[in-house]
């Protein structure tokens, strides 16, 4: 199938496609004030750069939104069939901002809970933590399948460079709640503000997390020795658990893919297959 792009729902290519093979983006923008953010430099900075959340403006309003979202979904499995790749890797939330952002959580979880009911699971990639309670009181409910759900926490060690998101320390203990409750959870070490932080990150989630994904700092040079003894040393901690290293890091730190180990997974990891 040629990739798919459409106002919600598409196929992401470069660093992103590292995270997933399909995504959504609902809105630009984000409150939670990260420094480093992506969004906020370059030719991105003008058109996702904003301090809060707005949605896209090919989209009227939030029920045109989720509209949008049903029917691209509804088509692609319709071309797909029985085999889409959407059935087994899922949908990603999102890369234009936090998805569950006060602003933004009701409009993903309408889309989310209309995927898992069409058997497609989700994937969430967030900084904050404020949703976390009301949602594990949802998921007792009948009928919630918990293991159409992937949880994933963005984890730094630096909360002076994130003033507005829940801290590091309630991300990590909310990924043990998730993970305690039955969900699926991952952490985004990314990006590496410092090599000594995100190495504290992994050390203080490695029993509740299901799967690392560590990158750069878009733009940071790291030495390269130094880099390379980070990748061995996370490998051998996390020895028996499943991580993945970006392109760009394996590259800065002058290491081949084929030298890790196997539980040093590629990009096609699936998470919901385990």
């Amino acid at each position: 199938m040629k990739n798919f792009k459409g106002k919600a729902i598409y196929n992401p290519s470069g660093k992103a496609g590292e995270y997933s093979y399909w995504a959504c983006n609902f809105y630009v923008g984000c409150s939670n004030g990260c420094e480093y953010c992506y969004c906020k430099k370059g030719i991105l900075a003008g058109a996702m750069g904003q301090d809060k959340p707005q949605l896209k403006k090919c989209f009227e309003h939030e029920t045109d939104a989720f509209n949008r979202f049903v029917l691209e979904l509804e088509r692609n499995l319709l071309w797909e069939g029985k085999n889409s790749s959407l059935y087994s890797h899922g949908i990603f939330f999102s890369f234009t901002t936090d998805p569950l952002l006060p602003e933004t959580e009701v409009l993903t979880f309408w889309a989310a809970g209309y995927a898992v009911n069409k058997g497609v699971p989700v994937k969430f990639l967030t900084k904050c933590t404020d949703w976390v309670d009301p949602f594990i009181e949802v998921s007792k409910q009948d009928g919630f399948d918990k293991k159409m759900y992937a949880i994933g926490f963005t984890l730094t060690g630096h909360d002076e460079l994130e003033p507005n998101a829940s801290t590091n320390q309630e991300r990590i203990e909310a990924m043990k709640r998730l993970h305690d409750e039955g969900f699926k959870t991952f952490a985004s070490i990314e990006p590496i503000i410092h090599l000594s932080s995100s190495a504290k990150m992994i050390r203080q989630t490695e029993r509740f997390c299901d799967l690392y994904k560590i990158g750069l700092l878009s733009g940071k040079k790291f030495d390269k020795i130094e880099l390379n003894d980070f990748v061995w040393n996370t490998v051998e901690y996390l020895h028996g658990y499943k991580v993945y290293f970006k392109d760009s890091l394996l590259k800065s730190a002058g290491i081949e893919r084929t030298e890790l180990p196997s539980n040093c997974v590629n990009k096609d990891y699936n998470i919901f297959t385990v």
